[in-house]
């Protein structure tokens, strides 16, 4: 488990999304890893945040296997970032979120190395600014995602070891209302209320969940006004959709866009802004038939499971690559002080990406020959 040194040692380095400094250092560390393994190195610079990376394998004719992760995590400095463990579990931030499953990939194409299978092929996509939401770097995935035919993404596994073949879409948006400010006592008639408009608006953007079909819409921070005795002259609503399906994304979207055009308080104007954040993972067929696949070729049952929470995944999916998620380790207390990974899950994971890329390589893909 000598992996598990390289693992404390990228664990070691803060890695703050906003932290371009060490999330660049710890691209450099895998930059000198997977260089020592003949992979070639794009680096994509940004000014303001850490550097994409992409490592690329020797190309043949054949399919197009893309390894996605991140580098980023959640914590600043001095708030959380010491690697340590016990017999059982390691502890730190990105142990399991996703330092971790980036070791997985590293530890089993180093394996292949030793094995002296030529790595062709087998891409890797490391981003910066996963944690807060891609914003930058889902423009350079979803360019990118078309060039494969399939992703392994090494977010953390189950509980069970299940993969992820669906993930729920998200979008965030804000609603800025604006309303006529007067005294409150002596002319409240005049006013035009925008917190009241708020209000109505919060209700029927809440209203259009639909948890039957896995639909949600949260309105998580309202504000507006001035005090007691001003009529609001404006308010502001930010709100989270998440949806299971593309025709549920196109129902709420459409009734959005009627919530805010409308004026349930006379007088208030209000302007929609955000959007969908990235777009669902939808359990295919396809997805489905991939779970099958690596069963036949491992002789192991693989559990399947669909998250709310969305990930990179979520990115290559909607541009039409066959891809499966929580190919990482398990783990949990993810995005809090007690995140943990299990040792025993690292050894599975390997294992199991090992033998998938082994047999990618050989077979151009992993459908029976």
């Amino acid at each position: 488990m000598s992996y598990l040194l390289d693992l404390k040692k990228v664990v070691n380095i803060n890695s703050f999304t906003k932290n371009k400094h060490g999330v660049d250092q710890v691209g450099q560390v895998f930059d000198q890893w997977l260089s020592a393994l003949g992979f070639e190195v794009t680096v994509y610079k940004r000014e303001l945040i850490g550097e994409h990376r992409l490592y690329r394998s020797k190309r043949k004719e054949g399919k197009k296997l893309l390894l996605l992760g991140h580098l980023d995590t959640v914590f600043p400095e001095g708030k959380f970032e010491i690697f340590s463990e016990d017999d059982e579990w390691v502890y730190g931030p990105g142990v399991c979120d996703m330092k971790g499953g980036n070791i997985v990939a590293l530890e089993a194409l180093r394996l292949l190395k030793d094995e002296n299978v030529e790595i062709s092929n087998v891409d890797i996509l490391f981003v910066s600014d996963e944690e807060t939401g891609s914003d930058d770097s889902k423009l350079l995935t979803a360019q990118l995602a078309p060039e494969y035919d399939y992703c392994l993404v090494y977010e953390a596994a189950g509980e069970n070891a299940e993969v992820v073949t669906g993930r729920k879409g998200v979008g965030t948006f804000f609603v800025d209302i604006t309303g006529v400010a007067k005294h409150a006592g002596n002319f409240y008639a005049d006013g035009v209320d925008a917190n009241l408009e708020a209000a109505h608006k919060l209700q029927k953007l809440v209203a259009l969940t639909d948890l039957s079909k896995g639909t949600t819409v949260n309105v998580g921070k309202l504000e507006g006004g001035i005090g007691a005795n001003t009529i609001s002259p404006h308010a502001h609503l930010t709100f989270e959709l998440r949806y299971k399906t593309t025709a549920e994304r196109d129902r709420v979207l459409a009734s959005i866009d009627t919530i805010v055009a409308t004026s349930y308080v006379e007088g208030t104007r209000s302007i929609l802004s955000g959007g969908i954040q990235r777009d669902v993972m939808m359990s295919s067929q396809e997805a489905l038939d991939f779970v099958q696949d690596i069963e036949r070729i491992t002789g192991q049952r693989l559990p399947t499971e669909e998250r709310g929470g969305v990930s990179d995944a979520n990115i290559v999916s909607s541009c039409g690559v066959i891809t499966l998620d929580g190919l990482g380790p398990f783990g949990d207390g993810d995005h809090t002080v007690h995140e943990r990974a299990n040792k025993k899950s690292f050894e599975e994971r390997i294992e199991l990406s090992r033998e998938l890329i082994a047999y990618f390589i050989k077979n151009s893909g992993f459908k029976e020959q």
